[in-house]
């Protein structure tokens, strides 16, 4: 299957049912095919072939939406620029994937003319000169390493590409197949670079069926999001909304939380997808005063729920199933917590998900047994071919698998596991603290930090310490109307924690820093910790 079908069968069943509600605008499933397609016909116009990528530079909305299914159908390859993307980072990627189109709203457009210009006379010096990923011809074609400069990517205005009435409603034929590139998602690299991971067909509708199947969801669904679609995460929420014949409740923002959460209730939502930042956002809300009554399910991904946050949860909406869960865009998801287990292990991120294979391995590689801690490592359709011309990343990321030719997906992820297989986050591996010579877990001390009853937030690091190797230092938001002092904090801390465990320093902020899809940003708390010494 590919992943336009979803579209395209969704049409078929629900013509008339509305498949995108963003702000006053809704479209239903009918004219969003219609829509779709026209717009694939004008990126073929454009010249746009197999395998080219699209860059689809705009805000959550109808119109992204449908984009993305345009450039599908297009067969070629599209991949989401945040709106908040700098200039020199929106050069590096559109250099890097070599962008054929750019899709934006003629603002937009203005704002970036120049970039697609200076990529054109005089692109940023690529780190290496590598072929490209085998996924296309035209990208081979368009190889960097024999000097030439790579072509300026054409700027669509969103508004002129549907202008003409003349190109066709229905979709252009098919020359791609599930083993194709269907979309690239930019992430941080190690060494500061972005890198695309490359998602196929196969990949993503691999995903997409597993999680719609343990979330059960069905056609009857309103799936409200606030998350950006250009975070794999918010993506997905699209996805799986018109895989299931659904209706995706768009929002731009979680800005004003008030606002989203009465949506929510005249929409009659019933899936919530969130972010721990932004469950601590609304725990600090009275949720009595909305109807909430449809709401079926949380999920959450990106980040572990603090345990406390998860009983508050459950307190104060008891009918609605949480859905604690782990993934990482190089595979999207890996497990899930079935919503009876969340009271009885609410620290846990559950079991593989279907059509998943998750186990722990050791340092050597090897298999490890139940009860155990080490690297977790995923096995799956869902599991990327590889990052975009990052050959020694990819080989760093994708190990042999124990069939002949499998390639398995290292996560460099710490857990471990109880005597019944279910999983426990411990932390990255390159972000384990070594403090004098014991390994400290940022998510323990994390969950104690915000059992206090003033803290909203956490975020502990290690901080380069020439007595213990690395001294924990922990960064705090209070609730509101809460002022904690660091000595209480860290005598809660005492009090719970290994003495090894305890910070050597609380920070207490008005808020923690953000990266674009809303997790706290640990790097930024390192910097400004850097800046003090």
């Amino acid at each position: 299957m590919l992943l336009e079908n979803f579209l395209e069968r969704s049409a078929r069943r629900y013509a008339d049912k509305p498949a995108v509600v963003c702000g006053d605008e809704t479209i239903a499933y009918g004219e969003l095919e219609r829509r779709a397609n026209r717009l694939a016909h004008a990126l073929r116009a454009l010249g746009v072939e197999r395998g080219d990528r699209v860059a689809i530079h705009l805000d959550n909305s109808i119109e992204a939406v449908t984009a993305i299914f345009a450039a599908l159908k297009a067969g070629a390859v599209f991949l989401m620029v945040n709106p908040t993307t700098k200039p020199d980072k929106l050069r590096f990627v559109l250099e890097d994937c070599r962008a054929r189109a750019l899709i934006a709203r003629r603002r937009r457009l203005l704002a970036t003319e120049h970039l697609a210009t200076m990529i054109a006379m005089d692109p940023p010096a690529r780190a290496d000169k590598r072929p490209v990923a085998p996924d296309t011809e035209r990208g081979a074609r368009e190889a960097c390493d024999n000097g030439a400069k790579p072509a300026a990517p054409t700027l669509a205005d969103w508004h002129d590409l549907l202008a003409d009435d003349a190109y066709p409603t229905s979709p252009p034929p098919k020359a791609h197949i599930d083993i194709d590139l269907a979309a690239l998602v930019y992430t941080s690299g190690s060494t500061g670079r972005p890198k695309g991971v490359m998602l196929t067909h196969r990949n993503m509708v691999a995903a997409a069926t597993s999680i719609t199947t343990y979330l059960e969801n069905v056609p009857e669904d309103v799936i409200l999001s606030v998350l950006p679609l250009s975070f794999d995460y918010g993506l997905y929420q699209a996805l799986m909304s018109v895989k299931i014949g659904g209706t995706l409740l768009l929002e731009r923002s979680f800005a004003y939380p008030h606002a989203v959460m009465l949506d929510a209730e005249a929409q009659r939502a019933t899936g919530l997808p969130l972010v721990p930042t932004m469950l601590a956002m609304l725990l600090q809300m009275d949720l009595e005063r909305y109807d909430l009554s449809r709401l079926r399910y949380v999920t959450n991904t990106g980040a572990a729920l603090p345990v406390e946050h998860i009983r508050q949860l459950r307190r104060r909406l008891p009918h609605v199933d949480i859905y604690s869960m782990y993934g990482l865009t190089e595979c999207k998801r890996v497990a899930y917590l079935p919503p009876e287990e969340v009271d009885t292990r609410p620290n846990s991120v559950g079991k593989a998900m279907p059509n998943c294979e998750a186990y722990l391995i050791d340092d050597e590689g090897r298999r490890l047994p139940l009860g155990s801690t080490g690297e977790l490592v995923v096995r799956g359709g869902n599991v990327m071919p590889g990052y975009w011309e990052r050959p020694e990343e990819t080989a760093a990321a994708l190990r042999d698998g124990p069939l002949p030719g499998e390639r398995i997906l290292a996560t460099g992820d710490v857990f471990r596991t109880d005597s019944e297989g279910y999983l426990y986050f411990v932390g990255r591996k390159d972000d384990i603290i070594k403090s004098r010579g014991e390994k400290v877990s940022p998510r323990e001390v994390e969950d104690v930090l915000t059992a206090h009853p003033a803290v909203a937030e956490a975020a502990v690091i290690g901080v380069a310490n020439a007595l213990l190797g690395q001294a924990v230092h922990a960064f705090v938001a209070p609730r509101e109307g809460h002022e904690p002092s660091e000595r209480e904090l860290l005598r809660h801390c005492a009090g719970q924690l290994e003495d090894f465990m305890v910070p050597r320093h609380v920070a207490i902020c008005d808020h923690l820093p953000r990266t674009a899809n809303g997790k706290i940003d640990k790097k930024a708390l390192a910097q400004s910790e850097a800046g003090t010494h």
